[in-house]
């Protein structure tokens, strides 16, 4: 009767020389030295093999449980303790959190074994790169406008480094705008917004990340402009949406184009010897036309996917960052550590107790309003220091405003942390730095920057 015999390396040599000792071509001591054993254990060998042939040379523990394995009660233990507190853990992280927190010993290469066999973890050779699959162009120009911001060293050592806001179509690949800014912010985005929509009007859809800029994590389910951003507040009111992409990859089209710009356009703001963010946005339709030239697309459909602004839409009004504020009885209201004093007008003292709309703009206007009215005002910012003329005879008087003096010497003046960040706002009244860390830099091989 036929059977299968499955033998190692090891045991297929040791059969061989057997098979030469009962041959006559090999003795048993000449055995014994080839495979390092003694003479005794040769002969055993020997019996072995006389007795159940090649199958008596097989180690008799292959395919059996090893006598040292943990029991399937202790198994089963440790996998329903990673299934409720680990789950996401690694291996070895399991096994760390097992020994530290439930005083249970198991080795990580066992504990890997156990969670791959039932399913909690996958090997890495099992684990498949994820497929993003080719997406088609859009059909018609301005139905998708995909947009990022690129932060790159623009201006290689000539300048800081800066990041450029691309506005690209999906159905065509051009190129509709480019703004330079010193970083990705609500302002710039703002500014360059205003420009594109003024030049051709509104598309259908913007398509973004999901940097801080396009998307917030505290979304209200109940009111849809509750939980926008100031950016998707200001597309709200004009009736334009923005998609927000899940990867990378899902907007290829505008990160492609990114690395085509940090290739060619680098090295024209160099040709040029352009250093400076107004320069560089001063050439940025030259480049653009050309850019469009030779790698535009036509449409599948001519139609232009673009609207005009509809009567009540006020672009202006839009393309700035508004917050909500509750003017006091004294018409006064804060903003930024800013106190707003509204002229005692009919129209302001009939709104005191009321809510009002702080509008700050990316060039610097701040207007209060309400209903579309704007209300006079004058300011007194809480965080200029106190400039005393004369010591007044009153020595208390004088000693507190002693007091007051030191204490605004020593504390440190800085607009609120939720307040907006004023990188990419111009000539706005808010003189002390805001919150944010003062922007710094130094040329790409850490050397100061060259100036005339």
């Amino acid at each position: 009767m036929s059977c299968l015999i499955t033998m190692s390396q090891k045991e297929l040599h040791r059969l061989e020389l057997i098979q030469w000792i009962r041959g006559g071509s090999l003795t048993v001591v000449e055995a014994a030295a080839l495979l390092r054993l003694s003479r005794s254990q040769v002969h055993r060998l020997l019996q072995a093999y006389d007795l159940d042939g090649a199958d008596g040379l097989a180690s008799k523990k292959r395919g059996r449980p090893s006598n040292r394995r943990h029991s399937e009660d202790f198994r089963n233990l440790v996998l329903d303790l990673v299934r409720e507190h680990y789950a996401d853990f690694g291996p070895t992280l399991a096994a760390e959190k097992l020994l530290e927190r439930h005083r249970i010993a198991v080795s990580k290469e066992t504990l890997r074994q156990w969670m791959m066999e039932a399913g909690i973890w996958m090997s890495r050779r099992e684990r498949k790169k994820r497929v993003f699959q080719p997406r088609g162009r859009r059909d018609c120009f301005g139905e998708l406008v995909q947009i990022d911001g690129s932060l790159h060293w623009w201006f290689e050592n000539r300048g800081p480094k800066c990041a450029l806001l691309v506005y690209i179509d999906d159905a065509t690949g051009k190129l509709l705008h480019l703004r330079f800014a010193g970083s990705e912010n609500t302002f710039d985005y703002l500014h360059a917004t205003k420009a594109y929509l003024q030049q051709w009007g509104k598309p259908i859809a913007f398509y973004s990340d999901k940097h801080g800029i396009f998307r917030t994590t505290h979304a209200s389910k109940k009111d849809r402009t509750n939980g926008l951003t100031q950016f998707g507040r200001a597309l709200y009111e004009l009736n334009i949406d923005i998609i927000c992409a899940n990867t990378p990859q899902a907007k290829g089209r505008v990160e492609r184009a990114n690395q085509t710009l940090q290739d060619r356009l680098v090295k024209e703001l160099r040709l040029r010897g352009i250093d400076s963010i107004a320069a560089a946005n001063a050439y940025a339709p030259e480049f653009m036309a050309d850019f469009n030239r030779r790698f535009g697309k036509a449409p599948r459909n001519p139609k232009d996917m673009h609207r005009p602004f509809a009567a009540h839409e006020n672009l202006d009004g839009a393309m700035c960052r508004k917050e909500v504020r509750k003017l006091s009885q004294s018409l006064t209201l804060r903003y930024d550590k800013v106190m707003f004093i509204l002229d005692p007008t009919d129209l302001a003292t009939a709104l005191a107790g009321k809510k009002v709309i702080v509008c700050d703009y990316p060039d610097g206007r701040l207007e209060v309003i309400h209903e579309e009215t704007s209300l006079p005002y004058r300011t007194f910012d809480t965080l200029r220091s106190v400039h005393r003329s004369e010591v007044v005879e009153n020595k208390r008087l004088d000693d507190m405003l002693s007091i007051v003096a030191e204490m605004q010497a020593g504390r440190e003046q800085q607009r609120s942390k939720g307040g907006p960040r004023r990188t990419g706002q111009t000539d706005h009244m808010f003189g002390i730095r805001d919150g944010s860390p003062g922007i710094r830099w130094s040329s790409r091989d850490g050397s100061k920057p060259l100036r005339n």
